[in-house]
């Protein structure tokens, strides 16, 4: 009798609710009636035995079997190698099936990526939904609306749009937001030869940091006092550093404020701290003459090798080029120029991130889906574990490089724009011995007017 009665109860609540749902055009769509003051206050129906309308579950996302392409230059799919890429396998085959759709990583090479992007973006028909792109690489299709900002396909609940634990904004190209990339380590800095600072019984760069004295003067003072002749043959046996200038001028800038471009598109080179850094530079290679050029050529960019050779102090280099050394290895920031305000300590030059290309279908769930595809439990003690390990032998690299490098880069975008002349501005410098001053004077007409096409 009591479950009778239970029914019995719920039966006339149920008649209730339908017909206060049904009656009159002025509804509301709620199931609690109000007073005249429309407070909400209680009334002579028996509300107390209504039950609130409950929220009708979101459709899931059936994307048809479509495809996800995702394109880079080099293999995007995890290889299942560690535990991470496992996990992450296990969480693209649950998205495949949880939106019926099939991911494909496209793998393009680098010469002929970008005209693949461009062409088939401009015909209405990217190859890619997703791509990857140095961002300086990216501006020409800024000016073109071939990339879509960030804004347009991303929802307010999304990770990016949050804590950015998942996926992060990459810095705006004239002033929007356009590539994302998941949160990772670049160590960017002057890397330098720990067994030889031992052996010539000179001040380790690291100590020299940690004191607040790793200034430009000292690092040269450090780079004249490696360059030695100690067979007295006549030839230096050892040397100060080893690099490419363009990147020492690049990274030499960041370091006192100034950048052949600036991120807003304007001009950097005519800047007098610019100037200044260009002066270092030379100084380095043609004055001083502390720099080992194994090729024979100074602007050769596979000088950034040499270092490896291990009769160099140092040299601005990347961790992504110093594996396998045949020496101990450790690092410091980028020294501090004159004009340094200390937030950055290396230039950006190579920064890669996602773009999601004109004409997508569906952006937004497909960038989504990309999101959730990195949901997936941590195996690293913290970021870029593995990475580091495999990089240096030493904890206290590893802590400097998370403390004091990764993060401190600030973009440069010279090489994305065509006919920007910062290699006969080089050359000139480095190998004609040109007046550093004369040189940018001589160029600035030809650098304005390349800004102006991408503006």
């Amino acid at each position: 009798m009591k479950k009778l009665k239970g029914l019995s109860i719920l039966f006339i609540a149920m008649i209730f609710v339908i017909t206060a749902c049904s009656g009159g055009g002025n509804n509301t769509g709620t199931n609690t009636p109000t007073n005249s003051a429309g407070n909400g206050a209680a009334t002579n129906e028996p509300a107390a035995e209504t039950e609130p309308p409950k929220e009708e579950t979101p459709a899931a996302v059936d994307l048809g079997g479509r495809t996800i392409k995702v394109a880079a230059w080099w293999d995007q799919k995890p290889a299942g190698n560690t535990a991470g890429e496992k996990a992450r396998l296990d969480k693209l085959a649950e998205l495949e099936k949880q939106y019926n759709f099939k991911f494909e990583f496209v793998n393009v090479p680098f010469e002929q990526y970008m005209d693949k992007v461009t062409t088939s973006t401009l015909a209405g028909e990217p190859f890619a939904d997703i791509a990857i792109m140095e961002l300086k690489r990216a501006i020409p299709l800024v000016k073109q609306g071939l990339i879509l900002p960030v804004s347009e396909f991303t929802a307010a609940t999304d990770d990016i749009n949050n804590e950015q634990k998942l996926m992060q904004k990459l810095p705006a190209l004239g002033g929007t937001e356009y590539a994302f990339g998941t949160p990772g380590v670049s160590v960017v800095g002057t890397y330098y030869n720990r067994d030889l600072v031992k052996k010539l019984g000179l001040e380790d760069p690291q100590e020299l940091f940690a004191a607040g004295q790793w200034t430009w003067d000292k690092f040269l003072e450090l780079a004249k006092a490696a360059t030695r002749d100690t067979d007295n043959d006549g030839k230096n046996d050892t040397f100060g550093y080893a690099g490419w200038p363009v990147d020492a001028a690049r990274h030499f800038g960041v370091t006192n404020n100034a950048m052949f471009v600036n991120e807003d598109l304007t001009m950097g080179m005519t800047d007098p701290k610019f100037a200044e850094t260009l002066e270092f530079v030379n100084r380095l290679y043609n004055v001083e003459n502390i720099v080992k050029v194994k090729s024979g050529n100074k602007m050769d960019w596979n000088e950034t090798n040499t270092f490896k050779d291990g009769d160099v102090l140092m040299s601005i280099n990347y961790d992504w080029n110093v594996a396998d050394l045949t020496f101990e290895v450790g690092v410091v920031p980028n020294p501090s120029g004159p004009n340094s305000d200390s937030k950055y300590t290396y230039a950006n030059t190579a920064q890669n991130g996602w773009f999601m290309l004109k004409g997508v279908k569906d952006a937004q769930t497909v960038y989504s889906i990309w999101e959730q595809s990195f949901d997936v439990p941590p195996t690293e003690e913290y970021l870029g574990q593995d990475w580091l390990e495999s990089r240096f032998k030493n904890q206290a690299d590893i802590d400097l490089a998370l403390k004091s490098v990764n993060g401190t880069g600030r973009l440069a975008i010279e090489e994305g724009i065509p006919d920007f002349p910062i290699y006969a501005v080089m050359d000139e410098i480095i190998l004609q011995n040109q007046s550093v001053s004369a040189t940018i004077e001589k160029h600035k007409a030809a650098a304005e007017a390349a800004l102006q096409k991408v503006k």
